[in-house]
């Protein structure tokens, strides 16, 4: 019987090894690009003007009341998505020379454009008189669920940055790698400290 099929020996305790998210060039490009501190504002504006947009929007499917302030507040959230999103592509851009889908954000980016048909679709509906006030609401529910998802995706990958600074930090070996590269020094296998 091969012990590593049940969890035992050297091939199973082995793990991949980890992928950096940027690579030194990359990090330095980050940290000196002033799109670095416009997405750091952005980002949290945004989540302001959801939690706000959410309230109204829950309000009036619970009373019946405020369709104009919830109808506004969800067109407003969509404009500052829209600008963080163009704003996070001249970012991408500058860190990464691509201006969407670079690969240590790829599947990011994708769920990203979800968010965008989803906050599109909601515009679009309003602004034509598509579907009944009720329905628009539950659009702009499904397109803020996306958006939640979205932003727990950026919350991992900042946190992943962090780690990977961190690591570099105590240990210079750990960088230089990125996606498709083998990792080495304190990134190979485990996690880091």
């Amino acid at each position: 019987m091969n012990a590593s099929l049940w969890g035992s020996g050297a091939a199973a305790s082995a793990r991949p090894a980890r992928v950096a998210l940027y690579t030194p060039e990359q990090r330095q490009r980050r940290d000196q690009s002033g799109w670095t501190v416009v997405q750091g504002v952005l980002a949290p504006l945004q989540f302001l003007v959801f939690l706000v947009s959410l309230g109204l929007v829950l309000r009036y499917l619970s009373t019946g009341e405020g369709l104009a302030w919830a109808t506004g507040s969800v067109v407003l959230k969509t404009g500052v998505l829209y600008l963080i999103m163009v704003t996070g592509c001249i970012w991408e851009k500058a860190v990464f020379g691509v201006y969407l889908f670079a690969p240590a954000f790829y599947w990011e980016d994708v769920f990203s454009m979800l968010v965008l048909a989803l906050h599109t679709a909601y515009v679009v509906a309003v602004f034509q008189g598509w579907m009944t006030p009720g329905e628009q609401m539950a659009l702009a529910l499904a397109a803020y669920a996306a958006y939640v998802i979205n932003a727990g995706q950026f919350l991992w990958k900042l946190r992943a940055a962090r780690l990977q600074a961190q690591t570099e930090d105590l240990d210079p070996r750990a960088r230089g790698t990125t996606a498709g590269e083998p990792a080495t020094g304190a990134w190979a296998g485990g996690t880091p400290p």
